[in-house]
């Protein structure tokens, strides 16, 4: 099996049955794919999930029949990623736009995250019960921005509001979860 073939190529034998063709197709731009996710989700575990839907839609799209002029594999993938990701940050807003509806808290923060905190923070206790007496407000800004280590710019582009806002609430629950765990302020 030659390992130079064409993207254009790769597909062709995969729609006719080759599965060690797309295996190569995917060797050949899985890294790139997760690299673009990875920098636009923050999230390792989010960018291999979205990798997962990319590969696994560009494979339907084949079979279906919606990949006989792929000339460049990567730059179609790419496309596909990218719409994944929208369908992603889509899916959360109306996940949020319900949860807020019922009244219920955003994010559950598991033990991981926790000691995150607590390591990016310097303080050496657990900040568990510091951050359930946060605003939801203040503990999602602070999640977002030093556990998940967004952008500012992202944090407030997906909550729909002003990036200052967000730089206020993280400051503020810092400033509060400091107050919380009797740490000196800085």
């Amino acid at each position: 099996m030659r390992r130079d073939r064409p993207d254009q190529e790769l597909l062709e034998d995969t729609r006719a049955g080759d599965a060690d063709a797309y295996g190569e197709f995917f060797a050949r731009h899985a890294e790139m794919v997760r690299a673009y996710l990875r920098k636009r989700v923050g999230s390792a575990e989010l960018a291999a999930d979205l990798v997962a839907e990319t590969f696994a839609a560009a494979l339907l799209a084949v079979h279906r029949g919606h990949a006989e002029h792929v000339p460049n594999g990567a730059a179609w993938l790419l496309g596909i990623a990218r719409n994944k990701l929208i369908d992603s940050y889509r899916a959360a807003r109306v996940q949020d736009a319900a949860r807020t509806e019922l009244g219920l808290p955003r994010v559950a923060v598991d033990d991981e995250e926790l000691e995150r905190i607590d390591h990016i923070a310097g303080i050496e206790q657990p900040v568990g019960a510091a951050l359930e007496q946060l605003s939801p407000q203040e503990r999602e800004a602070i999640i977002e921005r030093i556990v998940r280590e967004r952008d500012y710019s992202e944090i407030a582009s997906g909550l729909g509001q002003a990036e200052t806002t967000i730089r206020k609430r993280v400051s503020r629950g810092l400033m509060r979860l400091r107050q919380e765990m009797g740490a000196q302020p800085r």
